[in-house]
């Protein structure tokens, strides 16, 4: 069962959520219990030191005789040397006992216990990540359900568009026969072509079948298809540097991906401006540059829905990018407002 890129990224959030959250809290835990094995131990070794005082039988332990300075009696202590203690001598104020215990055995001790709470930590670990997995697939399941809907919903949608279109195109198409120079009747055909370019773009926002290679003459593909946005926008000039170039592509994806380019560049376009789309066979490169109002972020536009004005669905450039993505072009786009925008397109893969 195949994810798409919207699920394996919530997937990957909710994994990360659940699973900082789990550590960040037993991390506390595991740490508050480390720390208390560790008061707990110098608590053993105090009350050895206290009965070791009395009769000094306890080989564990150093002992020597010292002048008592600023550390306190019957308390414990810690230094370089290792841990210890001070206790009072009878019939005597000048000198104090101090009993240490030595810091490379104490520091065997802590590593330890060290050792054992990091095995528990890295187990803990471990069940933390299972626990987040299922959580976060149970988290998925909601989403999924709803883009399967939404799926079968455009697929239906799709399918009822077909018989409306292909009456809309016979009667255009014998319109066009008898009346051949009537604009009317041009200006249907390209309003039935631009239903026919938005099918085509939800088909391929749901489509996830693998593309097939075809060999395109891309020089006459381009042509074909400035030549039908330039009848929809006779007030735009399009200026044209083709070389000629074959490539080795989806031919049904290399025309949605013009489209959706060409499309915008005239759409968003300012009055009597241009788009001058260049080919370069030397460079491998496609770049399709218009006079438009600019993009604000260009680093968003190739986001799913994301659009700076009211037309449009939000979904033309990422599906231009899914496609790009799927086919191994590199795409670029500079930017300034109202200036215009410029798409590069890297052919060397083809």
């Amino acid at each position: 069962m195949s994810l798409k890129q919207v699920e394996i990224e919530s997937f990957i959030k909710s994994f990360l959520l659940f699973f900082s959250s789990l550590t960040l809290l037993m991390s506390v835990i595991i740490y508050s219990n480390y720390t208390a094995n560790v008061q707990s131990l110098d608590g053993k070794l105090y009350t050895q030191m206290r009965l070791c005082n009395f009769d000094l039988q306890c080989d564990q332990f150093t002992f020597d005789f010292v002048t008592e300075d600023q550390n306190k009696l019957y308390q414990f202590y810690k230094d370089e040397t290792g841990v210890f203690a001070l206790f009072s001598i009878p019939n005597t104020t000048e000198y104090v006992m101090k009993l240490l215990y030595p810091m490379e055995a104490y520091q065997k001790e802590i590593q330890t216990i060290q050792s054992r709470y990091i095995y528990k930590y890295l187990w803990i670990l471990l069940a933390l990540a299972l626990i987040s997995v299922v959580f976060s697939w149970f988290a998925l399941r909601p989403l999924r359900q709803a883009l399967l809907l939404s799926d079968e919903f455009i697929k239906d949608i799709l399918h009822d568009f077909n018989t409306p279109i292909s009456t809309l195109r016979l009667n255009s198409s014998l319109l066009h026969n008898e009346l051949p120079e009537n604009k009317k009747i041009t200006r249907i055909e390209q309003a039935v072509q631009t239903i026919l370019n938005l099918q085509n773009n939800l088909r391929s926002y749901i489509d996830e079948s693998p593309l097939r290679n075809d060999s395109i003459d891309l020089k006459e593909l381009i042509e074909r298809r400035s030549e039908f946005f330039a009848a929809a926008y006779p007030k735009l000039r399009f200026i044209h540097h083709l070389e000629p170039m074959k490539i080795h592509a989806n031919m049904d994806a290399i025309t949605r991906i013009l489209d959706n380019l060409i499309s915008n560049a005239a759409k968003y376009n300012t009055r009597n401006g241009s788009i001058e789309i260049i080919l370069s066979a030397t460079d491998k490169r496609l770049i399709i540059k218009d006079t438009g109002k600019g993009i604000k972020n260009p680093k968003k536009i190739f986001q799913r829905f994301y659009k700076e004005h009211d037309r449009g669905l939000g979904i033309g450039l990422h599906i231009v990018k899914k496609l790009c993505d799927t086919m191994h072009i590199p795409i670029h786009v500079d930017s300034e407002l109202n200036i215009g925008s410029t798409f590069t397109l890297e052919l060397k893969y083809l």
